[in-house]
Parts: C-alpha cells; structure tokens; sequence
C-alpha cells in the first residue's frame, strides 16, 4: 500500500522550488536583479488572488449542490490563500524598498492589501467560532466578489496594469507563469493540509 506524502513535506519542497527559482529569474533594463523580487511579489498575490476565487467557486458549487465536502474544500483554500495574503504585505515592503528607496504606504493598492487583510482574518475568525461550513462556503463568495470589486475599483499608481503580459519578453512571461505554477502548487498542500484537520 503506498504511503501519501505529507502536504507539510511537499509545502516544504515547494516553497524551497519557489525561493531557487525566484533567484534564477531574468533580470529586468530599469529594475536590474531587484527586479525578481518583483516577480516574486506578483506572483504570490496572483496566487492568493487564485486561491480565493478558487474557494469562492467550490464554496458557491457547495451551497447549491449542498455538498459539505466542498465546503470543506471552500473552507481549506478560503484559509490558504488568507495566509498568502497576508504574507504578501511584507513582500510589498520589500520590493518597495528595494526598488524605490522608501515606503510608499498612501499607495492605493497597498492600503487596499491592508484592509482586506484585516477583513480576511476576521473572516477566518468568525468561520472558526461558528464552525459551519456552509456559512464558510457563502462568506468566502461574498468574500471573493468584495474583492474583485474593490481591486476594479483601485487606483493604480505603483501598480501598472499588466506588465508581465506587456513585457513584449517570451522569457520573462514563461518565468513569472512558472512562478505563478510554483506558488499555487505550494498553496495546494497548504489547503491540502487545512482541509485534513477540517476533515
């Protein structure tokens, strides 16, 4: 009988795959080598952007077809990508202080980042005390689509629209989606694991 690996070993390993890569990443005319922790930064709040919207989905997929089982799945990746969120912050003050010599926290996306953080801890609190998944499914919808609204919404300063797909570069847009791939499959154990102490 085959043993499961541990999702703990495998974050692990990614997370380990994720720091090797990042330092390999193609350097950038204006930016220079600085501009890898860019990528970096991009990535792991695409990843927490992808991990919500994931749990929106089997959240909303679980209330309408009242399976707890994707509440469950809701609930694990509605706490993954909280934890990539939240991490994400301490990336943006580095990348800012890295490549602009200061912190720039009036920056609408940032000061956007900080709130729904709060939010999102809140969140993760109130679905611990109550402790109903289809409660949890049906927050991390609203949750999501509050979001999607205010990131529409957001003023981009810092923030240019698309540089990535922009970049006119096949191997810096190659990189940052073999970044982004990391990022997720590291977020992926770290549901996997949250979902087998909900379980």
């Amino acid at each position: 009988m085959r043993r499961r690996v541990s999702p703990a070993l495998l974050l692990v390993i990614a997370l380990a795959a994720i720091g090797l890569i990042a330092s390999l990443g193609p350097r950038e005319r204006t930016l220079g080598v600085n501009v890898r922790i860019v990528y970096l930064h991009g990535a792991w709040v695409w990843t927490a952007l992808l991990g919500f919207g994931l749990a929106a989905v089997l959240g909303a997929l679980g209330l309408i077809g009242k399976r707890p089982r994707w509440q469950r799945h809701s609930l694990a990746w509605g706490r993954a990508a909280t934890i990539f969120w939240l991490t994400y912050l301490p990336l943006s003050l580095w990348v800012m202080q890295a490549n602009w010599n200061g912190l720039f926290l009036e920056e609408p996306r940032w000061r956007l980042g900080v709130d729904f953080a709060i939010i999102a801890l809140l969140l993760q609190a109130s679905m611990f005390l109550m402790g109903s998944l289809s409660v949890s499914a049906a927050l991390n919808v609203g949750f999501f689509a509050c979001l999607l609204l205010a990131l529409n919404g957001a003023e981009q300063v810092m923030h240019p629209p698309s540089p990535i797909a922009s970049s006119g570069s096949f191997a810096i847009q190659a990189f940052f989606t073999l970044l982004v791939l990391l990022c997720l499959l590291a977020e992926w154990q770290l549901a996997r694991w949250f979902d087998g102490r909900a379980a």
